[in-house]
């Protein structure tokens, strides 16, 4: 038997660098979502999460490099929940508005008068 085909197939300091780039990649994919508010997306990869950080951890303990890694993805996480948050709120306020002027909106439908841009103001030219 060859003296290479006796040794281990993947040294255990491989896979801690492929979970760390893995942890390090759902950072990043959480960020560019988050950066182009793209809603669906950044969904997509918060329902992910859990099963993904589950598999990851079940492959043993985490290296100070992987701990870091958590962290940058843990504040990934977090940002991404604070700009939905605030888009979220940015649109409540928005409706709020739109319920505010409900009648005035009515007014214009019925007359044809509507202006062509809906965040226009309520005047006529």
């Amino acid at each position: 038997m060859d003296k290479l085909a006796a040794r281990p197939q993947a040294p255990r300091q491989d896979a801690r660098l492929d979970r760390q780039a893995q942890l390090v990649r759902m950072a990043e994919t959480l960020q560019a979502a988050t950066a182009a508010a793209d809603w669906a997306q950044l969904g997509e990869q918060v329902s992910t999460l859990a099963p993904q950080l589950r598999a990851l951890a079940a492959r043993g303990p985490w290296s100070a490099a992987e701990q870091s890694a958590l962290r940058r993805l843990r504040a990934a996480h977090d940002g991404a929940q604070a700009a939905a948050a605030a888009a979220a709120n940015a649109l409540a306020v928005r409706l709020d508005e739109l319920r505010a002027n409900r009648d005035g909106w009515f007014a214009y439908a019925l007359h044809g008068d509507a202006p062509s841009d809906a965040g226009a103001g309520m005047t006529h030219v």
